[in-house]
């Protein structure tokens, strides 16, 4: 659970200090306007260091635009670097400096700095990574990874290079060059400790979430169970949906469960006979309880029943200074025809609650109520997964389950370009459960270390198989075989 990456204590002029380990998001300025402005929001993603590179600015202008940003990283307990200029650290009194092979020696930056600061060294071969650990480099840049716009690239060792050095050198390493979502997985399993990005995060439309992204990646690192998932959902008495199968999917896939309650139910595969909704600020009180002390990777949510409980939920999301990615599964009605979130709480939900949403996960009948609108073939589906992410998700899973066809398609929209997921339908009866134990497996495969696409892709063949193999068990819609889905294949941990 939570921050698993290879861990490293920096002991600098035989002192231990109080930084944090140079690892996960390392983040690197660029030169665009309102820099101050998109590098507060990248930090609330959760970046664990800060490197101030700066080019043909006055020094009054740097020295005001850097203290902005060491402030900002010492309210968020981000380590502040300057990018080559010893004598800028100094004068912003910097965490450190990260100096190029050209840019003077580590000790010559240890003389003006002082004591207690982290010095960095950019490398290209084991040759130099060597060289920067003998002269006390606390963690060495190594790349270039992939191509990149920032700057001319003439040493390219790529991951295969990374990997060659790996067991080799003892200090923190941080990948640098042409780093994104799409092939951060790469450089972690070669053996990054940390990864530098400057325009995958600080171009991004949304740098909190770019950044939330790739720090959720190392986890991948991680022993079982791996990352953690906070599921808020409502209590199903027979077991095969609510919060009873969140938990038995992430657990069984190999993440850790925590839960806040937002209803009981009783219900069997019949139907719901009643419900007990509890106060919104008990609610809430589980939520930030739980968040106060275990490291939440993702946070899932299924039945929040009222509108109360949606706002009170909205409400606590947009006071929290770090973003946790929030899977939201709208689940409005029961399978037996429950309602089981009123047209005033859908409203709260639009609102008040999407626009937190990292993935939004609803079925075609909710689609249809979120949207206003009938929704009857594939092209009405990509229109629609469009239209709602219009309404702030920053991804949207519309599930083609009620449709009908011999396969059973979903479609992904992030926002640039729509991806299909397709799979044999199952003509059974035998899928109570099937949208929460499906969102919960984004959220653990997530919590996990994949990237979103992957993610899906992994839960949607997880559901198939759930539905596939399951049993009848009860007099109705009998539950998907959690157990069975997760021993099939190479899905145990």
């Amino acid at each position: 659970m939570g921050e698993c990456s290879r861990q490293f204590r920096l002991v600098i002029n035989n002192t231990a200090q109080a930084f944090p380990p140079i690892a996960g998001v390392y983040l690197i300025t660029d030169q665009g306007d309102n820099l101050v402005e998109r590098v507060r929001t990248a930090l609330v993603g959760g970046v664990s260091a800060l490197q101030y590179r700066a080019k043909d600015k006055s020094r009054e202008t740097l020295l005001e635009e850097g203290r902005a940003l060491k402030q900002l990283c010492k309210r968020a307990g981000v380590v502040f670097i300057v990018n080559d200029d010893i004598h800028l650290a100094r004068e912003l009194d910097a965490d450190g400096v990260h100096l190029g092979q050209d840019d003077g020696g580590i000790a010559q930056a240890r003389e003006i700095l002082g004591s207690g600061r982290i010095v960095g060294k950019s490398t290209h071969d084991l040759d130099e990574a060597f060289q920067a650990e003998r002269e006390g480099a606390d963690y060495i840049g190594f790349g270039a990874m992939y191509p990149t716009d920032s700057k001319v690239v003439s040493h390219m060792p790529g991951t295969g290079g990374l990997a060659a050095i790996r067991d080799r050198i003892k200090l923190p390493v941080v990948a640098i060059g042409g780093i994104t979502t799409s092939n951060a997985c790469r450089v972690i399993d070669a053996g990054a400790d940390a990864v530098a990005v400057i325009s995958s995060v600080l171009s991004s439309h949304r740098p909190d979430i770019a950044v939330a992204e790739l720090k959720l990646l190392f986890n991948r690192t991680c022993p079982y169970p791996r990352g953690s998932v906070l599921t808020v959902a409502g209590s199903d008495s027979g077991g095969g949906a609510g919060i009873q199968a969140d938990i038995k999917t992430i657990t069984l896939l190999g993440s850790y469960a925590a839960s806040a309650l937002t209803a009981l139910t009783a219900q069997n595969t019949r139907g719901v006979s009643s419900i007990h909704g509890l106060p919104p600020s008990f609610v809430v009180d589980q939520i930030a309880t739980v968040l106060a002390d275990i490291p939440v990777d993702v946070i899932k949510t299924g039945m929040l029943h009222t509108a109360a409980i949606v706002s009170a939920l909205a409400e606590l999301l947009t006071e929290r200074t770090v973003y946790i990615p929030l899977v939201i599964d709208p689940v409005m009605v029961s399978k037996g025809g429950t309602t089981l979130l009123d047209r005033d709480s859908i409203r709260v939900v639009l609102d008040q609650l999407l626009p937190h949403a990292y993935l939004l996960t609803p079925n075609i009948p909710e689609a249809e109520r979120l949207l206003g609108r009938a929704i009857r073939s594939e092209a009405d589906m990509e229109q629609a997964a469009r239209d709602l992410h219009a309404l702030g998700p920053a991804n949207v899973l519309l599930k083609g389950g009620h449709l009908t066809g011999r396969q059973s398609i979903d479609i992904l929209f992030d926002g640039y370009e729509c991806r299909e997921y397709a799979a044999e339908r199952a003509f059974t009866s035998n899928t109570h459960g099937t949208g929460c134990t499906y969102a919960s497996a984004i959220a653990a495969f997530l919590a996990q270390g994949e990237p979103l696409r992957c993610a899906v892709e992994k839960a949607k063949e997880y559901i198939t198989d759930a539905i596939r193999l399951s049993h009848p068990l009860g007099k109705g819609h009998s539950p998907v075989n959690h157990f069975a889905a997760a021993q099939h294949g190479d899905r145990q941990p």
